[in-house]
């Protein structure tokens, strides 16, 4: 065996992908392993019967000037394409409807047009959302200073500081408190778009949400925010070209079966291959690196995340192919859906809706688009149905009749579904967790900022280690801890 990297990655979503790149680029020998034959894991784009269906229907955030994707896009000539669409996205509900602009100022003035929302309301969430979804995004903005921490880093954190201290009066405390204390109230048309956002950005409602991570998440429309030409699998092989042209190297249709230690460093058991690495970067689940690793390395850290990602979700989902209405527009649409606001947003009862443009001819038959539909699933529930494949089924029939009744001028032609199952086979994800761990009110989330190896130099990247979610997270995440193992 004479395969020997300074680092081997496996796993090639965002969070992988993110730290091949920037181990690539400060000059390691890499190797980035990937169990399916294309990048980019929950977030990526799949051909299916001659078309290109997303994964996961989402926005994907990063593409501003000087943020993460599009310094990468200039640094390496990426031949990636971005359309920044208005309204980003269009919120309906029974009682309402939101079309969501690219511009704070804007969507402040959308919001104060809801019914029931009174401008004192707004005007106390706008001054709590600005004061903490400023400094929050600046850091995502220069992921530098992010830990861990260099001397310059340090200094512009000090530098900040001034910024940095309205933050602590929101803290561990959950955002729900301080909207009833506004006077947004469960059940408002506000309230329910507000919990609908924190649903999907930070996986729970605002009534858990940690206040922080909910008032910087209701900026994601506004920070860089866009529709990947082609679907978000164009930027993922496009970083995988960059990698390779940094000096890295990629092979598909390489499923891990085994990470062992020896000596100073790892062997990587691939399915044809043995790899020898110093550094071991996992882009999986903590639960997946467990069964990987020998029996007996024990990591406290290990199976403190597994338990984390327990609470998390699981998705249903809707592949579609859907005839556009007269005067739809050729751009690609974005919905987010709600049936009953007074019941929990999950199930069906929510869902989002990602659909492609008409220019995009090669994602689907001419005057059709894809359209991509996901909800959250209660993983706790659907391991307590008796019967898992039609409680599936059920969630997905109020999948179908939430768009029927929201979105019903777009025509379904044909539909492929996919479960938590479908996501555990092709993906590997331990039962088909998806979406990360929810950032519910607590310190918790705080204390794992700092990059640490969860054993010795065997590192986790993706949606389950800070900073979360996002494949603009996670590509950040993945750097970061990149910089850190490198160290």
């Amino acid at each position: 065996m004479n395969d020997r990297y300074d680092v081997v990655v496996v796993g090639a979503g965002f969070g992988g992908l993110g730290a091949a790149l920037t181990a690539a680029e400060r000059g390691a020998r890499v190797l980035l392993l990937e169990a399916l034959n294309y990048p980019g894991g929950c977030a990526s784009t799949f051909r299916k019967n001659g078309c290109r269906f997303e994964s996961g229907a989402t926005l994907f955030s990063g593409f501003g000037p000087g943020q993460l994707f599009e310094s990468w896009t200039r640094r390496h000539g990426l031949h990636v394409e971005v359309d920044f669409i208005d309204p980003v996205v269009e919120f309906r509900a029974p009682d309402f409807r939101l079309a969501v602009p690219p511009d704070r100022d804007r969507w402040v003035d959308a919001i104060s047009q809801l019914p029931h929302a009174s401008r004192g309301a707004v005007e106390r969430l706008v001054q709590a959302q600005v004061e903490v979804a400023d400094p929050l995004w600046n850091l995502l903005d220069h992921p530098e200073r992010l830990p861990p921490l260099s001397a310059s880093a340090v200094a512009a954190h000090l530098r900040s500081l001034p910024s940095y201290l309205p933050l602590g009066r929101y803290v561990a405390r959950p955002l729900g408190r301080f909207l009833d204390r506004w006077g947004i109230r469960p059940g408002s048309p506000l309230r329910t778009y507000l919990d609908g956002l924190c649903q999907i950005t930070i996986q729970c409602e605002t009534a858990r949400a940690e206040s922080p991570f909910a008032l910087g998440t209701m900026d994601y429309y506004f920070r860089g925010t866009g529709h990947v030409r082609g679907g978000i699998g164009r930027l993922a092989w496009a970083l995988v070209e960059a990698i390779k042209a940094a000096g890295g190297q990629v092979e598909f249709a390489h499923r891990v079966r085994r990470v062992v230690r020896s000596g100073e460093g790892w062997e990587v058991w691939a399915r044809r291959r043995r790899f020898r690495a110093e550094r071991v970067l996992m882009n999986l689940l903590p639960q997946d690196v467990a069964n990987l690793v020998p029996a007996g390395a024990e990591s406290p850290t290990l199976s403190r995340m597994a338990r984390r990602v327990e609470r998390s979700w699981g998705a249903a989902m809707l592949y579609l192919l859907v005839k556009p209405p007269p005067g739809a527009g050729p751009e690609a649409r974005h919905f987010e859906l709600v049936a009953d606001p007074t019941e929990p947003l999950v199930g069906g009862n929510h869902v989002f809706c990602s659909i492609s443009g008409a220019d995009e001819t090669d994602r689907a038959p001419a005057g059709l688009r894809t359209m991509t539909v996901s909800t959250h699933v209660p993983m706790s529930e659907l391991d307590e149905a008796s019967d898992p494949g039609a409680w599936v089924a059920a969630t997905q029939a109020r999948m179908r009749a939430t768009l029927r009744g929201q979105l019903p001028e777009w025509r379904v032609e044909s539909e492929m579904t996919a479960s938590p199952r479908t996501f555990e086979r092709f993906t590997g994800r331990s039962r088909g967790f998806v979406g990360g761990v929810p950032r519910e009110a607590g310190l918790e989330h705080y204390l794992s900022l700092f990059p640490r190896p969860v054993l010795r130099d065997l590192w986790l990247v993706g949606d389950s280690v800070f900073p979360g979610q996002s494949t603009l997270a996670t590509a950040i995440g993945g750097q970061r801890t990149a910089t850190a193992a490198l160290r």
